[in-house]
């Protein structure tokens, strides 16, 4: 039995030239500058981005403090945790923080400056080397989901970074959980 001839072609505008209209009008609608910004940015407010990139890099160091407070406390625990450690302060570089934060592995033992907390984020560290572990997973994760939320509205480049770090923060998360079992 033959095949039915092909359907003739209707008149108008094809599917194919309707969808990449659509596309081309969406990538030329992400791209135009939108409302002049005083400030001279395109979209997110400068001074937002900025406030964002300073409060992620306090985030940051916080963590690293933490990070330095669990090593102090446990050093059998350096080989999970000083990689990780080492990420965060390099997340904090990224974000513009840390200019007297040592890139090298931390300190053996707290010095007097260490002691005294830089935040009151930063508690005492418990005693059991898992529990510690536990609450730096949840210091961790914590701190990854508040970046995932604050991706809304900052601009291209920030929020990427921002999003790189949460999904690091969250695969630390897992890594010092998997590590307190």
């Amino acid at each position: 039995m033959p095949y039915p001839p092909p359907p003739r072609a209707l008149p108008g505008p094809r599917r194919r030239t309707l969808l990449a209209s659509a596309a081309g009008a969406a990538l030329l609608a992400g791209c135009s500058a939108g409302p002049a910004d005083p400030d001279g940015g395109t979209g997110g407010s400068p001074s937002l981005a900025e406030r964002a990139r300073a409060r992620a890099a306090r985030d940051s160091e916080d963590l690293v403090a933490r990070y330095d407070a669990v090593l102090a406390a446990h050093p059998a625990v350096e080989r999970l945790v000083a990689p990780l450690r080492a990420e965060a302060v390099r997340h904090m570089e990224a974000f513009g923080g840390g200019a007297s934060a040592p890139s090298s592995s931390p300190p053996a033992t707290p010095s007097p400056s260490a002691s005294a907390s830089p935040s009151a984020s930063v508690r005492a560290v418990p005693a059991d080397q898992r529990d510690a572990l536990t609450e730096l997973a949840a210091a961790e994760r914590t701190l990854a989901d508040e970046r995932a939320k604050a991706l809304l509205g900052l601009p291209g480049e920030l929020a990427r970074l921002l999003a790189s770090v949460a999904a690091a923060g969250a695969a630390h998360a897992f890594l010092l959980t998997e590590g307190a079992r």
